[in-house]
């Protein structure tokens, strides 16, 4: 169902161009003796991203005319049977821009989700990062079972509108009952058509991908820019991997103490702090907010606009209508970056209007919905990925339980936030833990920094990040901002802080706060 549960920062790249190959299932291959560490990449032109990454053109050069190269690796599909099969993860590599004397070596990037597409996300965002290419190729790839890398499919695009479409807040035991056969239908559907790979996308997986992929590329430590999700991914390279670590920076982190109800509920208070911040901003203008004229009649005006769509949905993008879920997962979406919030309020005065077309275009962003009506695997993978490494399943029995305090800690998204923990309900993996141990006692020193109004991975587990790591390993540094992570907003004291330390080595004093 929709749930922005492990939030990625990929889909804020879809949301700006929609507001401006069929899923591959995992295609394994004997080893053939290949050693795999010393296997020789072929760095080609890239082709156009495939329909498992989100479709659309092949990469535009950056500015200068650098070109982005592709190209795959080869991985074991168990890494407990290692002489076993092997599957290709799709990489992508801007080549680095200084004099070859000064290159430290390869940055790899995760920009989170789980699920979200490196390869079509990098170039996005690419000229975000023409300082750090200086000394670094800027490297990253879709982790196994995301995109072309052994992608997940699940269900069709037909069904997914449907999916996306239920309603994932019951009122009573039919509508329980209604949302419970569809997580378990869009399960099986997992299980059926990719169930070869399934019990191989947990995040241990991704990390030991990467510290072959560290080998691979020739570098003798990793260097890390890890986002959202991407942290927790780093978290655990570290653990595995304490020696390896080069430089790392952590932005919008995951607190790795929370097992999924508790991360859940505070995506709930996390979300309505940024909502409560929209509300604000939008009324303190020296314009007329035309959603309210305080903080709470706007917030009043999208809990009854919420209520009414649960009733009766209004036109969205034809054929589709935009219900309550639909608009929950769009003002969701749109929360991830102050730089949305204009289109947050446009799409809600539209809203009003009976026209749901902006908020419905911004829920297909978070749910990978592409203009011509195909999805990318971004949610396969996401539910894939998160119920492989997540051990508790809950019952809707539990989720009765919890709602009250959902509530308390969200009256917009509590409801949708609870509901959501039923997704690994019947799933055919077993989950790894009840949450990731990232314990890196001997790594090198890693930047974490938390952003004080990030909705998605709220600011207190940055703090829970770098106690986890261990002492002298995680650096604390604040941002007060707002939007999800830090280093794609405009303060300099964040880039500086980041750049300092990955460029030259300079690491931050601990606590030290950015505005």
């Amino acid at each position: 169902m929709p749930n922005p549960s492990r939030p990625r920062a990929a889909a804020l790249a879809v949301t700006a161009a929609l507001l401006s190959v069929s899923l591959a299932a995992c295609s394994s291959d004997s080893k053939d003796d290949v050693d795999l560490p010393s296997q020789a990449l072929n760095w080609k032109d890239c082709p156009a991203p495939s329909e498992a990454e989100g479709g659309g053109d092949a990469p535009s050069p950056l500015p200068g005319g650098a070109e982005w190269q592709c190209a795959t690796m080869k991985a074991p599909l168990n890494w407990d049977d290692p002489e076993g099969d092997t599957i290709d993860l799709a990489l992508i590599r801007a080549r680095a821009s200084g004099d070859e004397d000064k290159r430290i070596g390869s940055l790899i990037f995760n920009f989170g989700g789980p699920g979200g597409s490196g390869v079509t996300t990098l170039p996005a965002f690419g000229s975000d990062y023409a300082k750090l290419r200086t000394r670094y190729d800027l490297v990253s790839f879709d982790p196994r079972g995301v995109g072309r890398s052994a992608g997940v499919a699940c269900e069709d695009d037909e069904q997914l509108d449907e999916y996306f479409e239920q309603d994932s807040t019951p009122d009573d035991a039919e509508e329980q009952k209604k949302l419970v056969d569809n997580i378990t239908a869009f399960n099986a559907a997992c299980d059926k058509k990719s169930g070869k790979v399934l019990p191989h996308v947990r995040t241990t997986d991704a990390a030991r991908d990467m510290d072959l992929m560290r080998q691979v590329l020739g570098d003798d430590k990793l260097h890390y820019f890890g986002i959202s999700y991407g942290t927790e991914l780093g978290g655990v390279y570290a653990h595995l991997f304490p020696k390896n670590v080069g430089r790392a920076v952590f932005d919008g982190v995951v607190d790795p103490t929370q097992d999924p109800e508790q991360g859940s509920l505070g995506q709930a208070k996390g979300f309505q702090l940024a909502l409560d911040n929209y509300a604000k901003d939008c009324t303190s203008k020296t314009e007329e907010c035309p959603i309210g004229d305080t903080p709470e009649e706007v917030k009043a005006k999208i809990a009854k606009l919420l209520k009414e769509l649960d009733d009766k949905p209004i036109p969205g993008i034809f054929p589709r209508d935009l219900t309550q879920t639909a608009a929950t997962n769009g003002i969701a979406q749109s929360l991830y970056s102050q730089d949305f919030w204009e289109y947050l309020t446009e799409g809600l005065q539209q809203a009003y209007d009976d026209d749901g077309k902006i908020l419905m275009l911004l829920s297909d962003s978070m749910n990978g919905r592409n203009e011509d009506g195909r999805y990318s695997n971004i949610q396969a993978a996401n539910i894939s990925i998160n119920c492989s490494d997540d051990k508790p399943r809950y019952t809707t029995e539990d989720v009765e339980a919890k709602l009250p305090e959902f509530r308390e800690a969200s009256p917009l998204f509590g409801d949708y936030l609870a509901w959501g923990m039923l997704s690994c309900t019947d799933w055919a993996v077993d989950g790894a833990a009840d949450h990731p141990d990232v314990s890196a006692p001997g790594s090198a020193p890693i930047l974490v920094v938390g952003n004080t109004g990030d909705p998605a991975t709220p600011y207190e587990g940055a703090r829970k990040m770098a106690d986890a790591l261990g002492d002298g390993v995680g650096v604390e540094l604040t941002y007060k901002g707002q939007g999800h992570g830090a280093y794609d907003s405009d303060s300099t004291c964040v880039h500086r802080a980041v750049n300092d330390y990955l460029l030259d080595g300079t690491v931050p004093k601990e606590g030290t706060v950015c505005t």
